[in-house]
C-alpha cells in the first residue's frame, strides 16, 4: 500500500514568494521565518517522497465568486500557475498524479464526500509558495502533486470538523491504494491573520501556539471550533486552519512532532510551520 510518511504545515502568503524571488531570505525581517525550513528540506531530501497531497485554498485565480466548490480535488497530469496580481513570478508547471488521485476521488465518494473533480485547473500561491519553500529554486518537478482545494474565502465554508474528517477519509484512501509510493501531506495557510477591515493586522499568537500544540496532541479539540469562532478569535483568514486540520486528519494514529517554527508578524500573519511524523 502507499504510505503517508509525514505531514507539513506552512504559511503560503504571497510575500514569501516575492521575498524568495528578491533574495531577501537573510534580511532582518525575513531571516527568522526562513530559518524554520532547512530541517524540513533536509528531511524531504532524506525521505524522497514521490507524491505530495497539498491542502490549499484558491484566492480567486481559478475559483472566484461565480464558482466556489466546497472541496475540489485535482486529478490532472499537470498544473499551471498564472499571474495573480500579487507581484509573484509565474512559476514552472507542477507535475500532477493521475492514479492515486482518481483512487482518492472514488474512495471519497464511496465514503460520503462529494468533491469537485478537476482535470484541468490553475493553481495559485496557496499551492505554489509552499512547494517553492520546500524545494528551493523551484526544483519540485520530480514530485507528483495532488491538489485538494478547500473553500476558506466565501460562506458557506466547510467547518473544521468536516475538514478533519475529509483528511481522515483521504488518509484511509491512501492506505488502501495498491501502490508502494511514499506520500507527504501539506496543510497550508494560516495561522491567525486579518487582511482587511477594522481589525486588519490582527494576530493572536497565543491561539496560534495553542493550535500547533493541539495539532500534535489533540486535534479533535480544534474541531470543536466553528468558523465563526476562528474569525472572532484569530481573524477573518484564520479559517485557513481548516487546511492544517485536513492534513492532520490524513495522519492516522499517533504522531510525533519533529520540528516547528513560529514567527509573527510576517506580512500581517502569524506564520507557523511544523513537521509531523507517524510514530
Amino acid at each position: 500500500m502507499a504510505k503517508i510518511i509525514g505531514g507539513i504545515t506552512t504559511s503560503h502568503i504571497p510575500a514569501i514568494g516575492i521575498a524568495m524571488d528578491k533574495g531577501l531570505e537573510d534580511t532582518p525581517y525575513w531571516k527568522d521565518f526562513f530559518a524554520g525550513y532547512p530541517p524540513i528540506r533536509e528531511w524531504l531530501g532524506e525521505q524522497k517522497p514521490e507524491i505530495a497531497i497539498v491542502f490549499y485554498n484558491d484566492h480567486g485565480l481559478e475559483m472566484f465568486l461565480d464558482k466556489k466548490p466546497t472541496f475540489a480535488l485535482g486529478c490532472a497530469p499537470r498544473y499551471e500557475n498564472a499571474d495573480e496580481g500579487w507581484g509573484i513570478a509565474t512559476i514552472p508547471s507542477v507535475t500532477g498524479e493521475t492514479e492515486l488521485s482518481w483512487h482518492i476521488a472514488n474512495e471519497l465518494i464511496e465514503h460520503d464526500f462529494d468533491p469537485t473533480i478537476c482535470q484541468e485547473i490553475k493553481v495559485d500561491h496557496g499551492l505554489t509558495v509552499p512547494l517553492s519553500l520546500m524545494y528551493p529554486g523551484r526544483n519540485y518537478q520530480h514530485l507528483k502533486v495532488i491538489p485538494v482545494c478547500i473553500n476558506c474565502e466565501r460562506f458557506p465554508m466547510p467547518k473544521p470538523s468536516r475538514c478533519y474528517a475529509l483528511g481522515k477519509a483521504i488518509g484511509k484512501a491512501v492506505e488502501s491504494f495498491s501502490g508502494e509510493q511514499k506520500v507527504v501531506v501539506l496543510g497550508t495557510g494560516g495561522l491567525s491573520h486579518q487582511l482587511d477591515g477594522e481589525r486588519a493586522g490582527f494576530i493572536n499568537s497565543e491561539f496560534d501556539l495553542k493550535c500547533m500544540d493541539k495539532l500534535v496532541s489533540d486535534p479533535e479539540a480544534l474541531t470543536k471550533y466553528t468558523n465563526d469562532d476562528l474569525v472572532d478569535i484569530a481573524g477573518a483568514q484564520a479559517v485557513e486552519l481548516n487546511m492544517w486540520l485536513a492534513m492532520r486528519g490524513c495522519m492516522l494514529g499517533r504522531i510525533k512532532e519533529l520540528h516547528r517554527n513560529y514567527v509573527a508578524p510576517i506580512s500581517n500573519t502569524g506564520a507557523g510551520t511544523q513537521l509531523l511524523l507517524n510514530e
